[in-house]
């Protein structure tokens, strides 16, 4: 299991303020600290730019670069950063995410078949909604690998994510329960008849409530995925509780 820092995106205010000013110590700073948590990979989020500030994902894909040798991950909804950010690698970075959404199959997809990069696939639908079965999320894992395969991707370049919940939403952990069992499945080869590659968001569980879920859920969560054959775990790499499980995961496998 590799660990991605998910700590560079637009909501940091760290982050934001390096953004805003085109400074690149912060980000610097911000960077090694995550590298020294162990994080194998860097995800790069700039969160929502105006069309005029497009170019703060080319400065950060460059600062992070010129600070770390780690893999790149270019995260963004939107197919315009994402191809100034893959303009500004020097490497092959991961591409994050594709879904159902009609514009993110018509641009995001092409960017990852013209660049080769290995593309996350969300198992969202074309509004957005994450379904809650294993049966639902496996379905659209069949949809989408079957059109991104008809676009000329590899399937060893294709990294699914079931889209772990929000832990306010009411069903919560029965959603994490079938995400853990559509990650055993992918990752065991059942689905596609060889092990598929995975990815797990684990601040989605706790996003705009950290005060109130404990980081313990994270950790038992994380460890639950490790189980199953989870292949990158995107986290906070900063808080001391998930690092440490990451390492004793690592320790123990």
């Amino acid at each position: 299991m590799h660990l991605i820092a998910d700590n560079l995106h637009g909501l940091n205010p760290e982050a934001a303020s390096a953004m805003k000013s085109m400074d690149p110590e912060p980000i610097r700073e911000l960077v090694g600290r995550c590298e020294k948590a162990g994080a194998e990979f860097i995800d790069v989020n700039p969160g929502y730019l105006s069309r005029r500030n497009e170019d703060r994902m080319e400065f950060l894909v460059e600062v992070v670069q010129e600070t770390t040798s780690a893999g790149l991950v270019l995260d963004s909804p939107n197919p315009r950063l994402l191809a100034r950010g893959l303009a500004a690698c020097r490497s092959t970075p991961i591409l994050n995410g594709l879904s159902l959404e009609p514009r993110k199959l018509e641009e995001i997809l092409p960017l990852a078949v013209e660049h080769g990069t290995p593309l996350v696939i969300l198992l969202m639908d074309e509004v957005s909604f994450v379904p809650p079965s294993v049966e639902e999320k496996l379905a659209l894992a069949l949809d989408l690998r079957e059109r991104a395969l008809a676009a000329g991707m590899s399937a060893e370049d294709l990294i699914f994510d079931p889209v772990l919940p929000n832990l306010s939403w009411d069903d919560a952990y029965a959603r994490v329960a079938q995400d853990i069992q559509t990650v055993r499945l992918l990752s065991s080869g059942a689905v596609f008849q060889e092990p598929t590659r995975t990815m797990a968001g684990l601040s989605n569980l706790r996003s705009g409530g950290r005060d109130r879920y404990p980081s313990r859920v994270e950790q038992v969560c994380l460890s639950m995925l490790a189980g199953a054959g989870l292949t990158y775990a995107l986290a906070n790499v900063l808080d001391v509780a998930v690092g440490e499980t990451v390492r004793t995961i690592k320790l123990m496998s």
